[in-house]
């Protein structure tokens, strides 16, 4: 996923010469994850830019650069360190095109690593999407696989409203395959990734690897499950979602954000209001725990597994 999100940004800086990358360490170094890997060198430092430590200043410097016709590219180094920007994505960046009537749009895309599964410290190993799914005026979208990646990139770009583009740390280096000819389906569009008939489950980012390795279990144990990929947090695509529910009649949505007033809690509800008789149980939820982050050593107790996803899953059935 790494390297398909660093071929994305080079086919958007080739296409349109307003594009530019900023961000803490991604010229020469390439970015902790290495994802602007060799950037700098080909486009050159006026569109690669190295920042100062300073999220809110990134922002906001994106913001009048926006206002000035360009497409900026901000790359957060780790999840955690988005809050200091917090009022400048929600009071400003996420509002601006409304005061003026929609004649000023805010192209730009806020590329945030997060996620667990790399055994690294507080304020490293975060799942803020929620705060951001939540605020009106704000794009936020999160592939869970290569192809995904290199296309959704170039899409959010391309985007001329802000755009919260969550990438999961723990999928950065699993391989999978991208078409660089078609990219399948729209930016904002949910997808069945593995067809079931029992329980449908949902998940985002670096779950969707989870549920498939759960459906994996629970074939072998003789339970059908359907997987979703939402792909996109803000808006939802509920179609595919809603018609898988009609077909199977349960759900478990599971993420690692904490649980509470969440992404998982938004879908929850949404499906129990609007597929309500097709429903033979109540929506189950599977995320992280509501409490910080852990150390590393008990991420793997705090993070949902597969097995947690298959107890959810029995709890479905057994209704």
């Amino acid at each position: 996923m790494a390297k398909a999100i660093t071929a994305g940004l080079r086919e958007a800086l080739r296409a349109d010469e307003k594009v530019l990358l900023m961000g803490e360490d991604i010229g020469p170094l390439g970015g902790v994850f290495r994802v602007t890997e060799g950037l700098q060198a080909e486009f050159g430092d006026r569109r690669v830019l190295d920042t100062p430590l300073a999220e809110s200043g990134i922002v906001g410097t994106a913001i009048g650069l926006a206002m000035r016709g360009y497409r900026p590219v901000i790359e957060i180094q780790f999840d955690g360190f988005i809050f200091p920007a917090f009022d400048q994505i929600t009071t400003q960046l996420s509002r601006i095109n409304l005061r003026h009537g929609g004649g000023m749009p805010m192209p730009i895309v806020i590329r945030v690593p997060y996620g667990g599964h790399i055994g690294s410290i507080e304020h490293h190993q975060e799942s803020p999407e929620a705060y951001f799914a939540h605020t009106p005026g704000l794009r936020v979208v999160s592939p869970s696989n290569p192809h995904d990646a290199y296309w959704m990139i170039q899409e959010a770009i391309a985007s001329n409203d802000p755009v919260l583009y969550f990438e999961p740390k723990s999928r950065y280096w699993p391989k999978g395959p991208v078409d660089l000819d078609h990219a399948g389906i729209p930016l904002h569009e949910s997808r069945v990734v593995r067809q079931g008939t029992d329980v449908t489950v949902v998940g985002h980012g670096a779950m969707v690897a989870t549920l498939l390795q759960a459906a994996d279990i629970a074939a072998g144990e003789g339970t059908s499950l359907e997987v979703v990929d939402l792909r996109s947090l803000s808006p939802i695509d509920y179609g595919p979602l809603l018609e898988s529910v009609h077909r199977t009649g349960r759900l478990v949505v599971a993420q690692e954000a904490y649980g509470n007033v969440s992404v998982g809690s938004e879908i929850a509800a949404t499906v129990a209001e609007r597929a309500f008789y097709s429903l033979e149980a109540p929506v189950l939820r599977v995320s992280g725990f509501d409490t910080p982050f852990p150390p590393a050593a008990l991420e793997t107790e705090y993070l949902p597994s597969p097995d947690r996803v298959l107890e959810a899953v029995d709890r479905a059935l057994a209704f």
